[in-house]
């Protein structure tokens, strides 16, 4: 089963960048694609991006296109989201989770999610 634990949120500055790591500890990590979402108060679990097992193919939200950029490291066990050119819109808790099939923008599709790192940009 995956354990999967999210780090390197923080406070930045509109404009700025940050690099997310999502760390499986289970010991399967390499057998599923996995995904990232967000979460803003008062507001639904929403998708930002998907990549597969190998990484060779990924897959965003609107919002994020341009900006972000998922990837993934197997012989590690992490899987990253870099973050540039943040804007406050972006503020929320971000969850990494892992892709049990079906539609890879659904959240209702993921399971073993992590418990969430912060991301607050300010403007």
């Amino acid at each position: 089963q995956l354990q999967l634990v999210e780090s390197g949120g923080g406070s930045v500055q509109a404009g700025g960048s940050l690099r997310l790591s999502c760390r499986e500890s289970g010991g399967y990590f390499s057998n599923y694609d996995m995904g990232w979402f967000r979460q803003a108060p008062g507001k639904e679990r929403e998708f930002v991006a998907q990549i597969s097992t190998v990484g060779d193919t990924t897959n965003y939200g609107d919002s994020v296109k341009g900006r972000f950029t998922i990837s993934r490291d197997n012989a590690k066990n992490t899987m990253y989201l870099q973050m540039n050119s943040l804007k406050p819109e972006d503020t929320a808790v971000y969850y990494c989770a892992a892709f049990v099939g079906g539609s890879w923008y659904d959240r209702d599709h993921y399971d073993y999610w992590g418990q969430g790192t912060q991301v607050t940009v300010s403007s």
